[in-house]
């Protein structure tokens, strides 16, 4: 009788269960193989995420929160102070050389506060009697080492003669402007004002714009430069001017002014405190620091070219040679921020501050496509200063982000209404200007009625992403 061999069939279920039971085995045993492989992978790129694929990089900082492509940021270097720094630094916290006898460089740009306004005024208040309102909120002193000379279009290095501001203006007038994008590089040569100090670019040197304060009525109130020199002479540090200058400085007035104010250009360049760079987001710029979920979905929105778009004039990335970003591009925008009502100035219907074109500058006065435009200030310890923009209308970062994202998909969230219930839009400029108001980058290209970029839990995002640009972060090496 011929043995058959036996087969497994579903006639016989204890056979199929103990076969499925071997085959489930090797099925579970190689998907936990897969998986430990796979986990052993991720533990690896987690550890070393500079070694991991750029289609993994939005994991590693879900995950992590950690930089998947750390970077050697080159800061200025930390060396003592010169002589001429120090006594720069003496006469930047020296009150007695305001009329006042009450007011220093300090006063208005104060070092816990990244040299920024030291309260929440709209303007601060200076003169002789210190009851004078100025025109405009301090700008912050602080990451301004890199700032170039205002000019209009790109710098010509083998023009021995500059060409005038008016004739370069022109020439600009004919050159369209360029859309700004986050992560796309700018237009080559593109004819724009850009650099120089103040909101209005009108000083290029920290010399030069030190002088201003000085002399300003609504400042420190001085005269001339020989009140000051006069006040310089009376100083306590006044014999420190001699081992620099030589002993006759002190009888040349002029000479002591300047020489005062060279010295306060030196604190400005060499202490490291007006150029820190060690923010958390520098420290996870290089690997340092992690990045909270709230924080890397804000920084994903602020680069985001049809979200925040912020990185198109606030550039986030380090330079090719490695030198930390100074969330500006220095350029000039106008961008129709409200008329603050609150202000001396604005109190007479028919004043205007139109930045590159008056009143505080005059030499542009003439180039009215330039009326309306301001310096795209560093973003840096913005979550420190406690008034934004020109006019100071703005008092917290909410405020300021809603404005660039109600603009114009809502502009009656931003502007006042007339009587008969109109929105008043770009009311702080006059009508004849508001083609130079910037309609074309992101987010302001939206129409009314349409979407706005961001939602509520994004604006709040992009605010806890601002915050980690501030200087001073513990978290460095975790």
């Amino acid at each position: 009788m011929n043995q058959h061999p036996r087969t497994l069939s579903s006639a016989d279920p204890a056979a199929n269960r103990k076969h499925g039971s071997k085959r489930w085995r090797w099925v579970a045993g190689g998907a936990g193989g897969i998986l430990l492989a796979l986990a052993g992978t991720a533990g690896f790129f987690l550890a070393y995420p500079e070694k991991a694929p750029a289609s993994l990089d939005r994991t590693i900082e879900d995950v992590s929160g950690e930089n998947p492509h750390p970077v050697v940021l080159v800061r200025p270097s930390v060396q003592p102070l010169s002589a001429l720094a120090q006594l720069g630094e003496k006469i930047f916290h020296d009150p007695s050389l305001s009329a006042s006898g009450t007011q220093s460089c300090a006063s208005c740009h104060d070092p816990a506060r990244s040299y920024g306004p030291p309260n929440d005024r709209d303007v601060q208040l200076g003169g002789v009697d210190m009851r004078t309102e100025g025109l405009r909120p301090p700008p912050s002193l602080a990451y301004l080492y890199r700032q170039g000379p205002f000019g209009i279009g790109p710098t010509d290095q083998e023009n021995d003669a500059p060409i005038p501001l008016d004739q370069l203006a022109q020439q600009a007038q004919g050159t369209a402007r360029a859309t700004k994008s986050a992560g796309t590089a700018p237009a080559a040569n593109q004819m724009v004002p850009s650099g120089g100090l103040f909101w209005d670019g009108r000083e290029d040197t920290f010399m030069d714009q030190a002088k201003g304060p000085m002399m300003n009525p609504a400042e420190m109130a001085n005269k001339s430069l020989y009140d000051v020199a006069a006040k310089l002479r009376r100083a306590k540090y006044v014999a420190d001017f001699k081992p620099i200058f030589g002993n006759d400085i002190v009888n040349q007035p002029a000479m002591l002014f300047t020489e005062a104010m060279s010295a306060l250009s030196r604190f400005q360049v060499e202490s490291v405190s007006f150029h820190r760079f060690d923010s958390k987001y520098d420290h996870w710029l290089e690997g340092k620091a992690r990045l909270g979920r709230a924080e890397i979905r804000g920084m994903r929105l602020f680069n985001d070219p049809d979200k925040g778009n912020c990185a198109a004039c606030h550039l986030s990335q380090p330079t090719a040679d490695k030198l930390p970003p100074l969330f500006t591009d220095t350029e000039y925008e106008a961008l129709g921020v409200p008329r603050n009502r609150r202000l001396a100035a604005n109190r007479d219907p028919n004043h205007f501050d139109m930045g590159l074109c008056g009143p505080l500058r005059a030499d542009l006065a003439k180039q009215t496509q330039y009326c309306g435009m301001f310096l795209t200030p560093t973003l840096r310890n913005s979550a420190k200063r406690g008034v934004y923009f020109h006019n100071g209308v703005y008092h917290d970062l909410k405020q300021v982000v809603d404005f660039y994202n109600l603009r114009e998909a809502q502009p009656g969230a931003i502007y006042p209404r007339d009587a008969n219930g109109k929105v008043r839009k770009y009311d702080d400029l006059p009508a004849r200007y508001h083609a130079n108001i910037d309609v074309a980058d992101a987010p302001f290209d939206r129409k009314k009625g349409d979407k706005r970029p961001l939602s509520d839990a994004e604006v709040q995002d992009v605010i806890a992403f601002l915050r980690t640009l501030d200087d001073g972060d513990r978290q460095a090496g975790y």
